[in-house]
């Protein structure tokens, strides 16, 4: 199994690029978290998991370790398969994702389009004590302003707006204003949303 593979983009697509490593052209299958990830680098190291099957052998390529652990563990989940994994993990991040299992918060895995309550139940059952055991939860409650971003996230939901929607529009205000205030935070995602 392969761990790892760096190399130049030689293609690249929201679903898959080509990975030139020493003339040897690897096809490996991403999540758009990865895909944005990316961004305009030439060369990239991506951390695979293969999938082997009777008539293919696939591989799909993630930018963080984390993110690939996770992909593991949903496809680990009865009913769960690499391309489902890959959707789930395309339409929420490694936190997103995390948070809604520890949180029990079926709806928002159930919002990715595709997964039924049923699957989305299973996926939050099977996988929360697994995540405990490999460490997911420290790294999530550990971000630094989860209190101010917590914060900003109950006020906009009470206004009514969706949970999804609005941790996504936060983490990337966010990013562009790591020292924001939860007032900031609340002004600014109201503009967005």
């Amino acid at each position: 199994m392969y761990a790892f593979i760096t190399g130049k983009i030689a293609e690249k697509s929201p679903t898959y690029v080509v990975l030139d490593n020493h003339g040897i052209g690897y096809l490996v299958n991403i999540t758009l978290n990865t895909f944005t990830a990316i961004g305009e680098k030439e060369e990239v190291k991506l951390y695979t998991h293969e999938q082997i099957l009777e008539d293919a052998h696939n591989l799909f390529g993630f930018y963080s370790a984390k993110e690939r652990d996770l992909f593991e563990l949903l496809i680990s989940v009865s009913g769960v398969g690499c391309n489902t994994a890959r959707l789930i993990l395309s339409s929420l991040t490694v936190n997103e994702l995390s948070n809604a299992i520890a949180n029990d918060d079926v709806k928002t895995i159930q919002a990715v389009k595709g997964i039924g309550a049923k699957t989305a139940q299973r996926i939050v059952i099977d996988l929360k004590d697994k995540l405990k055991k490999n460490d997911f939860q420290t790294e999530i409650f550990a971000a630094p302003n989860n209190t101010i971003k917590n914060e900003a996230l109950s006020a906009l939901t009470i206004l009514g707006f969706g949970k999804t929607a609005v941790d996504k529009a936060l983490d990337r205000l966010m990013k562009q204003q790591p020292d924001a205030s939860v007032e900031t935070l609340i002004k600014e995602a109201l503009k967005i949303l």
